[in-house]
């Protein structure tokens, strides 16, 4: 096992464990207990000094940032959409984002998360204690406790991210695509995370990359728009 640690985060601010409103916000879904599917936002402190954004679930938004609820909340409302929308359209991300002044993570992600399996993966892996490799740089840059383990035309990836969730990524070699290698991935991901589940996110647009995870056995439980500081 390779253990990559940045304990500080990019910003200094060392990631939660298990703790905060957004944690519990979290782990509940993970349970299957969802924000109440009425229309509204709920609006918490971040987590940290690393992790800003939003989650839309059915019918009801969670915003983390450090920003004045009562302007968020206006902002919502004053956002020219199907209220039920608001939160993930750029018309309010825009004012957010130049309000905190943060930006957007690449783009609006699905959020799934899968239940940690027992024993050891199905697929043989490596430790890789590589911290140039442009998937681990990139991955320090959003998670802490970052660890990899490479296979034979690929790379997995597993971090603690927002609000301390363990979070997973993947990346898989042109040429070993299309032989069910990213699926096997993913599910390791679900064999080595150190919690009871494991977090990923995908752009919904990645069609190969939604189907890779929800064939590793991830379930959708919303969308996120994750902002990072400059």
């Amino acid at each position: 096992m390779s253990d990559l640690t940045d304990p500080a985060g990019p910003t200094g601010a060392t990631g939660p464990t298990d703790s905060g409103a957004l944690a519990r916000i979290l782990a509940a879904a993970a349970r299957g207990e969802f924000p109440p599917a009425d229309g509204s936002t709920t609006v918490v402190p971040q987590p940290n000094g690393r992790d800003a954004g939003v989650l839309a679930f059915t019918a009801h938004s969670v915003v983390f940032t450090d920003e004045d609820p009562d302007w968020v909340r206006s902002t919502l409302a004053a956002t020219r959409c199907d209220p039920l929308a608001a939160s993930m359209n750029p018309a309010f991300l825009m004012p957010l984002m130049r309000r905190a002044g943060r930006r957007m993570n690449d783009t609006i992600d699905l959020l799934t998360y899968a239940d940690a399996l027992p024993g050891a993966p199905e697929i043989e892996l490596r430790a890789l204690d590589d911290p140039e490799h442009p998937r681990v740089a990139r991955a320090r840059r959003f998670r802490h406790d970052v660890r990899v383990w490479a296979a034979d035309g690929g790379v997995l990836i597993l971090g603690r991210g927002v609000a301390g969730r363990w979070e997973a990524a993947i990346e898989v070699d042109e040429p070993a695509r299309g032989r069910g290698l990213g699926r096997r991935l993913a599910r390791a991901a679900r064999h080595l995370t150190p919690g009871p589940v494991v977090w990923a996110q995908q752009p919904p647009g990645n069609a190969r990359s939604v189907r890779t995870f929800q064939g590793a056995g991830y379930r959708p439980v919303g969308s996120e728009a994750l902002m990072v500081a400059p």
